[in-house]
């Protein structure tokens, strides 16, 4: 999954430094449509005609998948400059989740047969676009090893490292945006009061700071997430 940071998200980003998908993307003349999403409101749902891919301009969106018993999951809550929806290009025909705009989000929708056909026609954008996938599929393999092996508290503290780019090439990230305890009780699988635990724990030893504005992340939190 990708976590969400300051604005975007989700802000950190696991795209590589050089790749500038919006001045890539302001070549396309057609098949592109900019949309202003309040906050909850609907992007796609689970379900839906996979046709287009979408890229977050401003905001975050939160990814979420409901099993056939009804229970719902929070797969990634993507920052601005991220993708999402880039499935239907391999031939995805429904959509595998539900987009919510977690705040306030401008979003790019770019038609499926535009976003192939900037693929073939720029190749400098089709290797940067294939970078953001590898690293987004890394990404993912780690959150979930990261849930089979690790306690909630580990989970919790690489979730904040990641949020504030802590370990990361590009540069950290001094106040991640406020994100809500239950938001990060449904990414990690725990419960908000565990989060709340953690969080206190946290403050007290010195790991982190935080207030109604936000969250800053000192690098001491690695301590939590390499101890045995």
């Amino acid at each position: 999954m990708v976590i969400p940071s300051a604005s975007p998200t989700r802000g950190a980003s696991d795209q590589p430094p050089s790749f500038d998908p919006r001045a890539l993307l302001m070549k396309l003349s057609v098949g592109k449509t900019s949309q202003v999403y309040q906050a909850e409101e609907s992007i796609f749902s689970q379900g839906d005609v996979a046709d287009a891919v979408f890229f977050v301009q401003t905001g975050k969106v939160k990814l979420t998948v409901v099993s056939a018993q009804g229970k719902e999951a929070v797969v990634a809550v993507l920052p601005e400059n991220s993708f999402l929806g880039e499935g239907s290009l391999a031939g995805q025909p429904l959509r595998m989740a539900t987009a919510n705009a977690e705040e306030r989000s401008m979003v790019l929708r770019v038609e499926k047969q535009a976003m192939v056909s900037l693929l073939h026609k720029d190749p400098e954008f089709a290797e940067r676009f294939l970078a953001y996938l590898l690293v987004r599929n890394v990404r993912l393999e780690a959150d979930l090893v990261d849930h089979l092996f690790n306690s909630s508290e580990k989970r919790l503290a690489r979730l904040l490292l990641l949020m504030a780019n802590i370990g990361h090439e590009s540069k950290p990230i001094p106040l991640i945006a406020k994100i809500s305890q239950e938001t990060l009780a449904e990414i990690i699988g725990t419960t908000r009061s565990r989060v709340s635990f953690f969080l206190n724990r946290f403050r007290d030893l010195g790991f982190i700071e935080y207030n109604a504005v936000g969250m800053h992340v000192h690098s001491s939190l690695l301590s939590v997430v390499l101890h045995d």
